[in-house]
């Protein structure tokens, strides 16, 4: 059986901003073409399943937070690393969710000719 501390993933802050540039591809792409797909619902398909994975990441992070606070990677971590961790995980949390809602917005839109 494996021990629970070795399955935390740790700190990853290079994947975080991978999602913040997918995003802002994502947001770009609409905005400067209008359409990735042709269609609203092709569209908005693919923007709530992209901000549901972005969303994932930082949620992971905050459960490993939650339930893996007592090992030895918190009492090696410094107050403005865990600060710093913390902000990057709840703006990538906000990017997210951006995403979804741009996603939705395009999935229930009436496509007017």
């Amino acid at each position: 059986m494996v021990n629970m501390q070795q399955q935390r993933r740790g700190r990853n802050w290079q994947t975080l901003l991978m999602t913040i540039l997918l995003a802002g591809a994502y947001g770009g792409w609409l905005y400067t073409q209008r359409t990735l797909t042709g269609t609203s619902r092709g569209d908005g398909i693919i923007g709530v399943l992209l901000g549901l994975y972005i969303c994932s990441h930082p949620a992971a992070n905050f459960l490993d937070l939650l339930f893996f606070s007592r090992g030895a990677q918190r009492q090696t971590s410094s107050l403005p690393s865990t600060i710093f961790w913390l902000a990057l995980n709840l703006l990538v949390l906000l990017v997210g969710w951006s995403v979804i809602f741009i996603g939705a917005t395009r999935l229930v839109a009436l496509t007017v000719h």
